[in-house]
Formats: structure tokens, sequence, C-alpha cells
């Protein structure tokens, strides 16, 4: 019998769940959509059902030793989902109790950052580290900070939003209703928003200004960049200048081995490492200088997976 846990990563559109073995392996996996009930209890029997049938598919004979679940605002304290901005059900929802109470196993619960830094930690780049940290560069940009070996939670379960740092006081709306969030400046919405802003400030020929901002992506700047585009070269170089910036602050609090990168956006490699470091070693505080390195995660395509399995395999480390 193979021992595993079930990775779930539940997203605005699909809910992806895996089920992991303690070597990384996967021995199937299932997504279903994760908006279309209205009732969040009905949700969670469709997800049950499609768990159910993936085992039932299986040639293995699995055996379930407990559930990981990364999700917006996931609470690791509480087990609970609380108040998620991109979910249809307000409100904190029960899920570490209604999973539990259904598939009688433990079940723990966190955001996909954190999920993506234990992640890193039990399969990925971060196997011997005891203090680094997780950027995750996508719509918006996630944090899991990992200090002496543990997650950092805080006493209420939400620690280390370093995307909600403010750089910019009075600058950029942010989604939290705050203003100068560096997730609004350094993420694949803040990449499309400085594109604009620099595309009005200067005269120079682009490829951008033929792409209406509806349509604009960050994978289409850093393409731009790549083939030589100057305006977006420097989109780029103003972006990781931003989070190089943010990051040699956070460093004098948690100073990290290892700053690894995951996301749609840190797919743009050395256009967006190279200033990150620049400027992070230009800022740093003297004790920290040249002690930190910035890699890009080892967890590819099934890092929320694996993240999320990883908080129950985290404890049997």
């Amino acid at each position: 019998m193979k021992d595993i846990t079930i990775g779930i990563d539940i997203g605005g559109t699909n809910t992806v769940f895996g089920f992991i073995d303690s070597n990384g392996k996967s021995w199937g996996e299932g997504t279903i959509p994760t908006q279309t009930r209205e009732r969040f209890e009905d949700y969670l029997k469709d997800l049950f059902k499609a768990i159910d049938q993936t085992i039932r598919n299986s040639k293995e004979d699995l055996r379930v030793i407990g559930v990981g679940i990364g999700a917006p605002n996931g609470n690791y304290r509480t087990g609970t989902i609380d108040n998620a901005a991109n979910l249809r059900w307000k409100g904190n929802l029960d899920l570490a109790k209604l999973i539990g109470e259904e598939l009688k196993v433990p079940v723990k619960v966190t955001n996909d950052a954190n999920a993506a830094a234990l992640g890193e930690r039990i399969f990925g780049g971060a196997k011997d580290m005891s203090d680094f940290m997780v950027i995750t560069l996508g719509t918006g940009l996630g944090s899991g900070i990992v200090v002496n070996g543990d997650l950092l939670y805080g006493h209420d379960g939400f620690a280390g939003e370093v995307g909600h740092i403010i750089v910019r006081p009075g600058g950029r709306e942010c989604g939290c209703g705050r203003r100068g969030c560096l997730e609004t400046y350094v993420s694949a919405t803040g990449v499309k928003r400085t594109a604009y802003k620099m595309l009005a400030k200067h005269l120079g020929e682009s490829s951008l200004r033929d792409v209406p901002f509806n349509g604009l992506t960050a994978k289409m700047v850093a393409d731009a960049a790549n083939k030589g585009d100057l305006l977006a070269i420097e989109i780029f170089a103003y972006t990781g200048r931003m989070l190089g910036e943010a990051l040699a602050n956070v460093a004098s609090v948690t100073s990290p081995k290892a700053i690894f990168f995951f996301g749609g956006l840190a797919k743009a490699g050395d256009l967006l490492f190279d200033p990150v470091r620049e400027a992070m070693e230009k800022n740093i505080l003297f004790l920290y200088k040249d002690k930190i390195s910035l890699q890009a995660s080892e967890l590819g395509d099934d890092a929320a997976v694996l993240g999320a399995s990883a908080l129950i395999w985290n404890d049997k480390a």
C-alpha cells in the first residue's frame, strides 16, 4: 500500500488536486471548476466525488494519510478561508473541518505562497535550508517566509505579506484598499500598469504601442524586451528595481539564505533577476551583502499541488 497525501490548490477558476508521495511523485491528479456552485457545501461534494473517482481509477492501492490545501486567504491557525476576495462564498469557510469530517484524515490549510515555500523546502531547491523565502509573481505578489525551519504565520495566520509592503506612499491603488503596495508595481498586473505609464511618458518606438490595454500581458512585454525593445527593457528594469529595493528591506528582518521566485513573471529570467539582484545589493545593509542567492523555483508546473501536499509531509520530515 502506498501512503500519499492529497495536495489541493483552490484557484479562482479551477481547483486542482494530486496524490503525492513522500518523494514528490504524483500517483493521480484531477481538477474541477471552483465557482460553478452557489453553495460551498455543493462545491465540496463535487470535490469529494472527483477525489474518490480518481482513487478508484488508480492502479495502485493508495492510502490517504492527510490533506494539504493552498487557498486564497487560507488561515493555517484556524483551517478556514477568511473572506477571500476572488471566491463567491463570503465569510469564514470551515474548510479543514468539513474535509476532515468527510475523509477522516488530518487537514491543513494555508495560502498558496506559504504552500509554495513548504513545497520548495520538502521537494525543491530549499531542502537543506532553514531560512529562505519564496516570492510568487503572478497576477499579484505572494510570499512565503521560512525562519528557523518554520513558516512565518504570525499570531493570526496571515504574516509575511511582502506584496503589501507600501513602497510608494500615496502611489498606485491596490486591491487591498490601500495605495502604493509592492504588488501594484511588481506583478503581472503591475508590469502592465508600468507599461502604459511609460508609453505615455516616452515617445520612442515600441511594439507595445500597437497593443490595446486589455490585450497587453506581462509575457508580451518580456517577449518584446528579449527582442531588443528598449521601452520593454526599461519596464522590466523598473520592475526589478522596485522588487530589489523591497527585498533589501525584508532581508534586514529575516536574513534569508536564498530567495526563490515562482510564477509567470518569474519566467522572464535574467530580464527580471538582474535588476532585482543589482538593486537589492545596492540597497541592502552591509551585514547581508553578497549572502543571499536569488533562484528560480525548482518545483515546476506542479508547484501548487506539491506545495499543498507538503503541509502534511513537512510534519513527517
